[in-house]
């Protein structure tokens, strides 16, 4: 199996935060609001942190596996 099961709750988790900043963005319609200039960039920053976290992170060989 290429991913463990962790990469893919990492990816959920990643994803979910994008959909949620991009969702703080489209709610509140203002273009100097609080929300959607300074709080969701960076939920959406951390979404995609997430999703690279996910894709990256290997488990550790046990000694088993060597």
């Amino acid at each position: 199996m290429v991913f463990a099961r962790r990469n893919y709750h990492l990816l959920l988790i990643g994803v979910a935060l994008v959909v949620v900043g991009f969702a703080i963005m489209a709610i509140e319609h203002e273009l100097d609001g609080f929300w959607s200039r300074n709080v969701a960039p960076i939920i959406i920053v951390a979404g995609y942190l997430e999703v690279i976290w996910a894709i990256l992170w290997r488990p550790r060989a046990s000694k088993r596996d060597q």
